[in-house]
C-alpha cells in the first residue's frame, strides 16, 4: 500500500509540475504578444531559460500551444540590438534538435532579418546570425530558401573577417548549402577559394573541418574560374597535395577529385604545376589505401600526369589485372586477391621511393639561383 501511495503522490507532483510549466509558458507567450519591448525581451530570455534543459517533445509543445516564434521572428527587425540578441537566442534555442521548429522558424519569415544581420560590425549579433544560418541550413525544406537570400556571399566574406568560430560555422553552413539541387545558380563561386584554401592549410587535414572545406574546394573546382582560382592561390596546388597525403578518407577524395578536375580540363595547364607539388607518392599511396572512389580518381590522375601519350599509357585497371594473374598462378585463385593486392603495395612502395629519390636528387642538383622563393 506504501508502494502504491509513493507512486500515486510521484505521479500527481509530475502532473502538477506539468500544469506550473504550462501556466508560465502561456503567461510568457502572452507578454512576447502584447507587451511592451522591455517585456517582450523579458519575455524571450524566459524562453530559453525554460526551454534551455527541456525535452524534444516540451519544445514542440511550447511552440505548437503558444505560438511564440513569429513574434520572436519580429523581434529580430527591431532596432534595439538586445532585443534582437535574446531573440536569436530563443530561437536557436527552439531549433536545437528540432527539425520542425528549424522548418517553422524559416517560413516565418526569418532568413531576411538574419541576411541584414549578417552585415553587422556588431560581433557578437553577426555571430548569432551565422548560427542561426548554420542551424537552419541544416533542415533540407529551408536549403533552397536560405540558398537565394543572399546568405551565401556573405558567408564567403566572413571566411576572410570572422572569429575562428564564426568561419568554422561559415563552411559549415556553406557546406550544408551546397547539397541544395534545387538551386538555379552555385550557391558559392571562385571568390570562396583562396579563403577557403587559407583555412585548409592552417587546419589539421584529417579533422571534420577539412572535410567540409575540401568538399566545397571540390565543387568549385568544376569551373574554370575555380580552377584559376585554385591555381593562382597562394599554395593552392601544395594544400591540396598535402591534404592527399595526411588527411581523413573523406577529406582524401575530395583533394584528389579537385586535382583530377584540373587536369581534365586542362592537362598541359594544369599537369606540371601538379608534379612539382610533389604529388606522386601520395596519389600511389591512395590508390591502395583510399575509399574505392577515391582509389579510382587517383588512378586516373596518375594516367594523366604520365609522360607517355595516352595510346602508350598502361592504364591502372590494366595493372591490376597483370598482377592478379601473376598472382593466382603463385598462389592459385583462392588467394589471388589477397596477393594481388600485397603486390600492388610493394610496387607502389617502391614507385614512392623511385620518386623520392628523384626529388631528392632533382633538389641536390639544382643551384641557389634556381631553388624559388618560399
Amino acid at each position: 500500500m506504501r508502494i502504491e501511495k509513493r507512486m500515486g503522490d510521484s505521479e500527481e507532483e509530475e502532473e502538477i509540475g506539468r500544469q506550473q510549466k504550462q501556466t508560465l509558458i502561456d503567461g510568457v507567450a502572452e507578454r512576447l504578444l502584447s507587451g511592451d519591448l522591455d517585456s517582450k525581451i523579458q519575455a524571450a530570455i524566459d524562453i530559453r531559460n525554460i526551454l534551455r534543459n527541456s525535452s524534444v517533445k516540451i519544445r514542440s509543445k511550447f511552440t505548437a500551444a503558444a505560438a511564440v516564434i513569429q513574434p520572436l521572428v519580429s523581434l529580430l527587425l527591431s532596432p534595439n540590438q538586445h532585443a534582437a540578441e535574446v531573440s536569436l537566442l530563443a530561437l536557436l534555442t527552439l531549433a536545437a534538435r528540432n527539425e520542425r521548429n528549424k522548418v517553422r522558424i524559416v517560413t516565418s519569415g526569418a532568413v531576411p532579418p538574419l541576411v541584414e544581420l549578417l552585415k553587422f560590425q556588431n560581433g557578437r549579433l553577426r555571430e548569432l546570425a551565422i548560427a542561426a544560418i548554420l542551424t537552419l541550413s541544416a533542415a533540407a525544406p529551408n536549403k533552397l530558401t536560405i540558398a537565394a537570400s543572399g546568405a551565401a556571399p556573405l558567408l564567403v566574406q566572413i571566411l576572410s573577417s570572422g572569429s575562428v568560430q564564426g568561419k568554422v560555422d561559415a563552411v559549415t553552413a556553406l557546406h550544408y548549402l551546397s547539397s541544395c539541387t534545387e538551386a538555379t545558380t552555385p550557391v558559392i563561386d571562385a571568390r570562396a577559394v583562396s579563403p577557403l584554401i587559407k583555412l585548409l592549410k592552417d587546419c589539421k587535414k584529417y579533422s571534420k573541418f577539412a572535410e567540409k572545406t575540401t568538399a566545397l574546394l571540390e565543387i568549385l573546382s568544376k569551373s574554370e574560374e575555380g580552377q584559376t582560382a585554385i591555381s593562382n592561390s597562394d599554395g593552392g596546388i601544395l594544400t591540396l597535395v598535402e591534404t592527399i597525403e595526411d588527411g581523413s578518407l573523406v577529406s582524401t577524395e575530395h583533394a584528389v577529385g579537385a586535382l583530377l578536375s584540373l587536369c581534365q580540363s586542362c592537362r598541359n595547364k594544369y599537369r606540371e604545376l601538379i608534379l612539382k607539388e610533389g604529388a606522386i607518392p601520395g596519389l600511389l599511396r591512395l590508390t591502395v589505401e583510399g575509399t574505392p572512389e577515391a582509389q579510382e580518381r587517383a588512378r586516373m590522375l596518375l594516367d594523366l600526369l604520365r609522360d607517355s601519350p595516352p595510346e602508350k599509357r598502361l592504364a591502372s585497371s590494366v595493372l591490376e589485372r597483370i598482377a592478379y594473374d601473376i598472382a593466382a598462378r603463385v598462389d592459385g585463385s583462392d588467394k589471388a586477391a589477397e596477393t594481388a593486392k600485397r603486390l600492388l603495395q610493394d610496387m607502389v612502395h617502391r614507385s614512392m621511393e623511385l620518386s623520392l629519390g628523384h626529388i631528392q636528387r632533382r633538389a641536390a642538383s639544382c643551384t641557389p639561383s634556381q631553388i624559388p622563393p618560399t
